[in-house]
């Protein structure tokens, strides 16, 4: 009797410490995934040599809006609102907003296109406590497409889609909902929330990655409900609509093989559906291809040396700011904030020809 008494005793013991174990990595689990989704914001002006809106101004008119998305209100932009040759609703990548990428938008009004872009939950100027997770683009940019079919003068214009990276996701997902699309180009999106963030969990340690696993769905369920498992891969063909997807074979951020759309190929059963991949080593990261051939030559051989001269003069951690400040006064700005014209044209002539 008292044998089996202590059986019982170490029986409990164990599954409770297996209890207390799980529950421990769970939290330690839910709290790294929570610092990757924190809030994000544009860098101070005086220490980033990208441009911004008051660049452009001259000749590009936005007008300011507002829509909700859950409880939080999202601020977007249309830029160009006389053009009437479509509408393009973009959907930027995580960690920024929608002003990172008007090197690319502004280029797209000056061919005649209407932009509608937004900063996403809890990214710059939007409200949010934080990006929320990887299928938070999607949501966002439904509610954003809500909005648009809301709106009598855009609502009277062919609908098009375009996002990278997050948004790249964003554009192929939000076709599992029912709106009226004429075409979609998704640059270096990932075709599912959970296995990219299992990805990324084994990047951050390595073999024990897959053990981590079940705590990541864990994780993006309880925070997404039944939008957890939203895809893109479902929502492309779904929809039925022209879909060009773009992915660097270099890239490190959503990897070509693994997590991105476009490994998905066979998966794929859209007619619609075109692929472009960059391959030249120059072009072919994760959004690399966005830049020009004398940016890429500039960065060798000006900037990456001088950054290294500071690094080693001062730490990568503790220039200062006067001398911060210095070197981005420094940089090409026209060089800078060049665009592809090879990426330029893949979007504004998919979108073009399938504007009938």
């Amino acid at each position: 009797m008292e044998k089996k008494k202590l059986g019982k005793i170490i029986l409990c013991s164990v599954l409770g410490l297996v209890l207390v174990l799980l529950c421990v990595t769970y939290a330690i689990t839910a709290h790294e995934l929570n610092k990757s989704f924190e809030r994000a914001s544009y860098p101070e002006k005086r220490f980033s040599p990208s441009y911004t809106y008051e660049d452009y101004a001259q000749g590009h008119p936005r007008t300011a809006v507002t829509f909700k998305s859950g409880k939080n209100t999202l601020n977007g932009w249309i830029y160009c609102p006389q053009n009437t040759k479509g509408l393009i609703v973009f959907a930027h990548g995580i960690g920024c907003g929608n002003e990172t990428y008007l090197n690319l938008l502004m280029p797209l009004t000056d061919c005649g296109w209407c932009v509608f872009a937004y900063d996403a939950t809890g990214s710059c100027t939007s409200e949010g406590k934080g990006t929320m997770g990887l299928p938070q683009s999607a949501l966002d940019l439904h509610n954003a497409l809500l909005f648009v079919e809301s709106d009598p003068q855009l609502s009277s214009m062919p609908l098009f889609i375009l996002g990278h990276s997050w948004g790249g996701f964003a554009v192929t997902a939000v076709q599992n909902f029912d709106h009226d699309i004429k075409a979609c180009v998704s640059l270096s999106g990932y075709a599912e929330p959970y296995e990219e963030l299992c990805e990324g969990c084994d990047r951050m340690v390595g073999s024990a990655g897959p053990l981590l696993h079940p705590f990541v769905w864990l994780w993006n369920k309880l925070r997404f409900g039944k939008y957890a498992n939203l895809s893109a891969v479902k929502g492309i063909n779904k929809s039925g609509i022209p879909v060009l997807v773009v992915h660097g074979n270099g890239d490190g951020t959503i990897s070509y093989e693994g997590s991105s759309i476009i490994s998905k190929k066979e998966k794929i059963t859209n007619p619609n559906v075109e692929y472009y991949v960059f391959s030249d080593p120059r072009f072919n990261g994760h959004n690399s291809y966005f830049n020009t051939p004398e940016y890429v030559e500039y960065k060798k051989t000006i900037l990456e040396p001088r950054q290294q001269e500071l690094y080693a003069q001062y730490g990568t951690e503790n220039i200062p700011d006067d001398v911060r400040e210095e070197f981005y006064a420094s940089v090409d700005r026209t060089i800078y904030n060049g665009l592809n014209e090879e990426l330029f044209s893949l979007i504004d002539g998919f979108f073009t020809k399938n504007n009938r």
